[in-house]
Order: C-alpha cells, then structure tokens, then sequence
C-alpha cells in the first residue's frame, strides 16, 4: 500500500516556477514509477510526466523543455519542477504510483489528493 500527498502548488504569475512535491509512504515507493497528471477546469485528466524505477522520464510534448521530474528514493518524494508557466498550466495536479506508470493513468495503482496550481496572467 502506498499513500501519496501532493504540496507545492499555488498562485504564480505567467513565467514564473513552481515545485510541487509528492511524499509516498509505504516501504515499497523505489519500486514504484512515479507520475503526475493534471485536470484543468472543465477538462479531461492528463497525462503530465513521469519517471521510471529505473530514472526513465517520459514528458508530454507541452511540457518538454519546460517540466522536469524527478525524485530522491531516500525520502520517497518526487518532484515536478515547473518554469515558464503559463495560463494553460491552471490545473489541479495528481501524483500517482504503479509498478508499471508510463503516459496512461491505467498503470498507476495510487493516486493522490491533488495540489492546485494557478497561472495569473
């Protein structure tokens, strides 16, 4: 069992940089592929980026150049670093775990609550 808590989103101006964070429980997060998805308003769940046991990254094409993952085993966190963000980007953004996670949210078993995070023009 994996619990997951997302922190770090909030209110940023067009360009600016956030770094949302998911903090896993559970003895089996190095184990785990690491994902976020994002739902903006009125919109379907998408696939944001993710990265493997292994440290594979896998980005959607929006945000390639611009998001990085990553994640550090020892304190079972992963990390979205966000720069040049814009008013697309307004969503709320999930964290989830699967020993499986690449870009569909069927390989994840575990999914968080969700940060929002909003781009003020």
């Amino acid at each position: 069992q994996v619990q997951l808590v997302e922190s770090g989103g909030g209110l940023v101006q067009v360009g600016g940089s956030l770094r949302p964070s998911c903090a896993a429980s559970g003895r089996t997060f190095g184990n785990h592929a690491m994902g976020w998805f994002r739902r903006a308003p009125g919109k379907e769940r998408e696939f944001v980026s993710a990265i493997s046991r292994l440290v594979y990254l896998y980005y959607a094409d929006s945000m390639k150049g611009r998001f990085t993952i990553s994640r550090d085993n020892g304190k079972k966190t992963v990390y979205l670093q966000m720069n040049s963000l814009k008013p697309e980007d307004t969503a709320v953004y999930y964290c989830a775990a699967g020993p499986h996670g690449r870009y569909s949210s069927g390989g994840y078993d575990y999914w968080g609550q969700g940060t929002q995070v909003t781009v003020s023009s």
